[in-house]
C-alpha cells in the first residue's frame, strides 16, 4: 500500500488549482477580446447605400469619461481591418412625422451633422453615426431614422433589421402620435424581436406649458403604453437637451451590463423616467 504523504498531496492540490486558474484566465481574456471587437449576438451587417465610411477617431479624457467624435457617413457592411477594434451597433428611430425625431438625433450627433451629404441619404430614411469610447472600447452607433411621412414598405425592415435598440418616439403635446406608437411597435417587431424597446416623449419644454391635469393624463397613458411594450419611458427635449444623451447611455449600459443606472422620476412637471 502506498504511504500517504501530506506534502505531496498539498503539492498536487496546488498544481491542480494553478492549472484551473490558468484555464479560466485564458477563457476570460478570450471573451474580453471578443467583446471589444464584436457586437453582441451574431455579427451585425449593414445595407450598403454608398461609399464606405471614414472612421471617426475617439479619445478618452484623463478621468475616463466618454469623449465622442462623429461623422455622418454610412457604415460599410463589415469593419475594415484597421477598424477591427470597433463595436458596431445599429439603432432605429420610429414615429410619426413632425414629432422632433430629426431634432433629437441632431442634438445627440452634434455639430458634425452639417457634414452629412445627400449621397448618404435615402428618401424617407435619415442615417447618421457616432463613435465614442466606453471603458476603453470604441463604440460605433449607426442610427437609422424613419421619416414617417414616406410610407415605403421597405423603410421599417431596413431600419429595424439587426438593430440592438429601437426608439419609439411621440410628441408629448399630440396624443394621436402617442396612440400610433402601438402600430409602430407592432410593425417593428415583425422584423426584429430582440431589440431593446425605448419609448420617448419629445418636446417636453412645450409639454410643461399644458394644463397640469392634461399633463397627468398624457403621462399616465404614456406609462401604460411603455408597460404594454415592456419599454423604458423617457420624456425629452432636444431644445434644452433633456435626457437626450442619457437615453443613448442607457442603451450601452443595458447592452453591456455596465454599472450605470438612471433614477426613476414620476413627478408631474418634471421629465419623467419610468421602467
Amino acid at each position: 500500500m502506498t504511504q500517504f504523504c501530506p506534502r505531496m498531496a498539498r503539492h498536487n492540490f496546488r498544481h491542480r488549482v494553478q492549472r484551473r486558474v490558468l484555464v479560466l484566465r485564458r477563457c476570460f481574456c478570450c471573451f474580453w477580446d471578443r467583446l471589444l471587437i464584436c457586437s453582441p449576438g451574431k455579427p451585425i451587417r449593414y445595407r450598403m447605400l454608398s461609399r464606405a465610411p471614414t472612421p471617426a477617431v475617439p479619445s478618452a479624457a484623463a478621468d475616463g469619461s466618454i469623449i465622442a467624435s462623429s461623422r455622418n457617413l454610412m457604415p460599410s457592411p463589415l469593419c475594415h481591418p484597421k477598424d477591427s477594434d470597433l463595436v458596431p451597433l445599429k439603432i432605429s428611430l420610429l414615429g410619426d412625422p413632425q414629432i422632433g425625431k430629426t431634432s433629437f438625433l441632431a442634438k445627440y450627433i452634434g455639430d458634425e451633422k452639417d457634414e452629412q451629404g445627400e449621397d448618404h441619404q435615402e428618401k424617407g430614411l435619415n442615417l447618421m453615426d457616432k463613435t465614442f469610447v466606453v471603458q476603453g472600447a470604441r463604440i460605433y452607433y449607426s442610427i437609422w431614422e424613419v421619416d414617417g411621412a414616406e410610407k415605403s414598405p421597405d423603410h421599417i425592415p431596413k431600419a429595424c433589421q439587426e438593430s440592438v435598440a429601437i426608439l419609439f418616439m411621440f410628441d408629448l403635446t399630440s396624443r394621436c402620435t402617442l396612440n400610433n406608437v402601438i402600430s409602430w411597435y407592432q410593425e417593428a417587431r415583425k422584423w426584429n424581436q430582440t431589440a431593446i424597446p425605448i419609448l420617448i416623449g419629445t418636446k417636453f419644454d412645450e409639454f410643461i406649458q399644458l394644463p397640469i391635469d392634461l399633463q397627468w393624463t398624457i403621462a399616465s397613458q404614456a406609462r401604460a403604453y411603455a408597460k404594454a411594450i415592456n419599454a423604458t419611458l423617457f420624456f425629452s427635449s432636444a431644445t434644452y437637451n433633456i435626457n437626450v444623451n442619457k437615453i443613448f447611455k442607457f442603451v450601452i449600459a443595458k447592452l453591456f451590463d455596465l454599472p450605470w443606472t438612471v433614477e426613476r422620476n414620476l413627478t408631474i412637471g418634471e421629465p419623467i423616467i419610468d421602467f
